[in-house]
């Protein structure tokens, strides 16, 4: 799964996740929870026949992301529990809807309960904020997209959670795309001799992105063969001046102080890719809850 494809502002749709990744995080999340004993509270309280019918609802309106899952963590718990999903990932609901329907012996589901709801609250929370700004850029060209700022073994989840939402994603790693970085100008001397190394070294194999401060860095940046320049928090007048400057030669990305408030300016400039860290490091968990009912 690459970062920067040779379009980034063409990037979209969204695919199902690996599922063996999908139950290998869910396997260390239960882990994490159940440890050797498993669910002393519920196997004091819950007979072991009993049945229940629960509910899995958004308690707040939000964007929908991680039933895929939910849908896992109740089964790699209980293969037989019946998980009925009522509301796709990508989809918005409203508070009060109705998400899921498991149905199953009460304390496998309530095992897999708490894993569950962190993974689809995360996931929805980060697809929620990034409807949010997607919706804040709308008229405007620009594309809305996400960091390596991830949840350590999240990332891949986490990035789906943004293309969820509506936003396409960047690099998902070191290894699937160039971006040098003010941290790899400094140690090499500039602008220019980390764009000479960059290219001696990887000839034609790789597109090369750069970040710049400011305008004369860019104006630097442009007299080499770049595929995109990440203007870093630069003013939306800086940007539409960068905008003039490139007229249309590379793809500009623009990051730092995006929120929902700044995106519409920044969008406005003319650049091509908004990128926003906070999205998956810092968006809030969407409020869901498993309401129960005998069966």
């Amino acid at each position: 799964m690459t970062g920067i494809p040779s379009d980034p502002t063409a990037q979209g749709g969204l695919e199902p996740l690996p599922q063996p990744l999908v139950d290998e995080a869910v396997r260390l999340a239960l882990a994490e929870d159940l440890g050797d004993v498993g669910d002393i509270t519920t196997n004091a309280v819950i007979d072991q026949g009993v049945r229940v019918r629960a509910t899995l609802a958004t308690r707040v309106p939000g964007r929908i992301a991680g039933l895929q899952l939910v849908e896992s963590a109740f089964r790699s718990v209980d293969p037989s529990i019946r998980v009925t999903i009522i509301h796709q990932d990508g989809e918005d609901a409203e508070a009060g809807d109705t998400l899921a329907v498991i149905e199953g012996n009460a304390r496998s589901i309530l095992a897999a309960e708490r894993v569950a709801l962190n993974f689809l609250g995360h996931l929805s929370g980060i697809a929620s904020a990034t409807r949010t700004i997607v919706s804040a850029v709308a008229g405007h060209k620009a594309r809305i997209c996400c960091t390596r700022k991830t949840t350590p073994g999240l990332r891949l989840f986490e990035k789906y959670a943004v293309r969820a939402g509506g936003g396409i994603n960047h690099r998902f790693g070191l290894y699937d795309g160039i971006l040098i970085k003010d941290n790899h100008i400094s140690i090499a001397g500039g602008v220019g001799p980390a764009l000479q190394a960059a290219r001696r070294r990887v000839g034609d194999r790789a597109k090369i992105e750069i970040e710049v401060d400011n305008l004369d860095q860019l104006d630097e940046a442009l007299a080499h063969e770049i595929h995109m320049v990440m203007l870093d928090n630069m003013s939306p007048a800086q940007m539409s001046e960068a905008v003039r400057r490139v007229n249309g030669r590379v793809l500009i990305e623009a990051s730092g102080g995006v929120t929902a408030d700044t995106a519409a300016a920044i969008a406005a400039s003319g650049v091509d890719l908004i990128s926003v860290g906070w999205l998956t490091h810092s968006a809030p968990s969407l409020d869901v809850g498993l309401d129960f009912e005998t069966a």
